[in-house]
């Protein structure tokens, strides 16, 4: 029997020392088609990927150091392919750099999720640094944008709370099942959502036992959920969204509000979901009345989706649920990587 190996693509993992960074790297070090060529942290520039991170001592590639972020010297290692797991603001210093080098980017940061400067400018207190690139890329959720992921140089990756709100109203909103005015978003997030900085509102003993919203009453994610949900309900959509802080160390739960068009059945939200999922291997349908759980989507690139109808007052319940680093974050941007490069879309993400 003869076995073909699997073409490796040379990657970059820039600012691969924070949580996403972290998970990007599980991911892709275990990755067939993936060789990991460049992961970049100005504070640990130097050391070994197995030093900082224990876990991955004895792990093929791992004895890797890290480089400082420097464009150039990114390309110099031959990448095809750039992760960006760097602060928005931060991340369009390098897009234009990487692309003109012919490397293929994939941010997850903010900084490429917008269409529209203005909305950027408003949600993010200054005039993007790179509008006609921001414009160039696509939006980089793979349940609904697959084409343009395929084709494009640059991705922008979508945020934690945004995966776990879009994905269930989408749908509804495509098929004029929910009415896109007043609805309402609840969501809770692992403390690593926050990012791995020093913060005393992070501290141990000022997050364990205790639930807290925060960002309220506008939070930046509120502006790509925004454009996501107006563009499937061919309307602008305006929704009320408070995020909390769980005490836990990943994971969202968030659950939706909306109301249903007069006469909307829970047969017709099923096969709704149905319809647009059948082919998408990451979502979960958990099915009516049925209420989805962190416990059991955390370390996968899994989210799960159930819904129940209140007929008092004639509104669906989305829930959902989530792992923030993965599928809300490293592992989503590995499904598009994945598009991008003609591997089967699920390559190295069946971790469980």
């Amino acid at each position: 029997m003869i076995f073909f190996a699997m073409k490796k693509v040379k990657t970059a993992v820039v600012g691969a020392s924070g949580y996403t960074g972290q998970e990007l790297l599980r991911i892709l070090l275990r990755h067939p088609g993936v060789e990991l060529v460049c992961a970049t942290s100005r504070q640990y520039a130097g050391q070994k990927l197995s030093d900082l991170f224990p876990r991955f001592r004895h792990v093929p590639g791992a004895d890797l150091c890290f480089t400082d972020s420097d464009v150039e010297a990114i390309a110099a290692t031959g990448a095809e392919a750039a992760f960006l797991a760097l602060p928005h603001g931060v991340s369009v210093e390098y897009g234009r750099g990487l692309v003109e080098a012919g490397i293929r980017v994939v941010d997850l940061s903010a900084d490429f999720r917008l269409n529209d400067p203005a909305v950027y400018e408003e949600f993010y207190g200054k005039p993007h640094a790179d509008v006609e690139l921001m414009q160039e890329a696509p939006y980089g959720m793979p349940e609904w944008h697959r084409e343009e992921i395929a084709k494009a140089r640059i991705v922008g990756s979508p945020g934690c709370y945004p995966t776990s709100i879009i994905l269930p109203l989408v749908p509804l909103l495509k098929a004029g099942l929910v009415l896109p005015e007043d609805i309402v978003v609840n969501s809770g997030s692992g403390v690593s959502g926050a990012g791995r900085r020093a913060d005393v509102s992070l501290l141990f003993c000022e997050c364990n036992e205790s639930m807290r919203a925060y960002g309220v009453p506008r939070h930046r994610h509120l502006s790509e959920i925004e454009q996501e949900l107006s563009e499937a309900a061919g309307e602008k959509v305006t929704i009320t969204f408070t995020p909390h802080l769980m005490p836990v160390n990943t994971g969202i739960l968030t659950t939706t509000v909306a109301k249903l068009k007069p006469g909307t059945t829970i047969e017709e939200i099923t096969a709704c979901f149905e319809a647009a999922y059948a082919n998408a291997p990451f979502v979960r349908l958990q099915g009516a009345n049925k209420p989805t759980d962190t416990k059991n989507v955390t370390r996968t690139n899994f989210v799960d989706i159930g819904w129940a109808i209140d007929a008092r007052t004639n509104r669906v319940v989305l829930m959902s649920a989530e792992d923030n680093v993965i599928k809300g974050a490293g592992g989503q941007g590995v499904h598009a990587f994945n598009i991008m490069f003609g591997f089967d879309e699920t390559e190295g993400l069946w971790i469980i």
